[in-house]
């Protein structure tokens, strides 16, 4: 059965050539409450106690919440030749028995007893990521493996810890997955008008998929 593993909040560091950043997600014990954070630019995190600095780029409705599979760490493990611990991506839910890159634009989860949230995207990478790893080429190297893992927004508010199961209890009618609105937002701008019938992906990238242009990625 698919749960989540652990739970990571962050706490604001100081990132050398970056500045101030919640990347550093670690696991905690217990309870954590979920709930909308509020439109991009303004709302932080959807999961209560974690830190978002650049409200500009992150948290908000539509990334409240991000999960990554624990299987997908391993591969990366493997890849990089290091361990990377649940967290290590920045991601807040670390999930396990889920094929995150593979879930549909607008499939819903629920988490817990309470808890549903809504795939919305994929994640991009930026510089401060690249920076965190330490990994010389990092944003070209995650996009070339396409395993962004996804940004979730909180429909149902809820409480969630390690443990609990992940159920998917809805599944929109299209065939948009996570790795496809990936792929087309960074490399394959052949793929953008795909994108248009997934009402659930952002306005903000369904703008993009309309004027058919990809994201700018930082070269790190």
């Amino acid at each position: 059965m698919a749960s989540v593993l652990s739970v990571n909040l962050g706490a604001a560091v100081h990132l050398p050539g970056v500045g101030m950043t919640g990347i550093d997600k670690r696991p905690v014990t217990g309870p954590v409450e979920v709930r909308a954070p509020g439109p991009s630019g303004i709302g932080g995190s959807g999961l209560v106690g974690d830190k978002i600095i650049d409200l500009r780029h992150h948290g908000g409705a539509d990334q409240a919440v991000y999960a990554y599979a624990r299987e997908d760490l391993d591969a990366w493990e493997a890849e990089l030749g290091r361990p990377l611990a649940s967290g290590a991506f920045g991601e807040n839910l670390t999930t396990t028995g889920l094929t995150i890159t593979e879930a549909v634009i607008g499939e819903r989860w629920q988490v817990g007893p309470e808890l549903v949230l809504e795939v919305s995207t994929a994640r991009v990478p930026c510089r401060t990521f690249a920076t965190w790893l330490e990994v010389r080429g990092w944003v070209k190297t995650y996009v070339a493996k396409a395993v962004p893992g996804a940004y979730l927004r909180v429909i149902t508010p809820g409480f969630v810890q390690a443990g609990d199961p992940v159920e998917v209890v809805h599944w929109p009618d299209h065939d948009v997955t996570v790795n496809v609105a990936f792929r087309a937002l960074t490399r394959e701008p052949d793929l953008l008008p795909r994108l248009l019938v997934a009402e659930a992906l952002p306005e903000e990238a369904r703008q993009l998929a309309a004027r058919r242009t990809t994201i700018e990625l930082d070269k790190a």
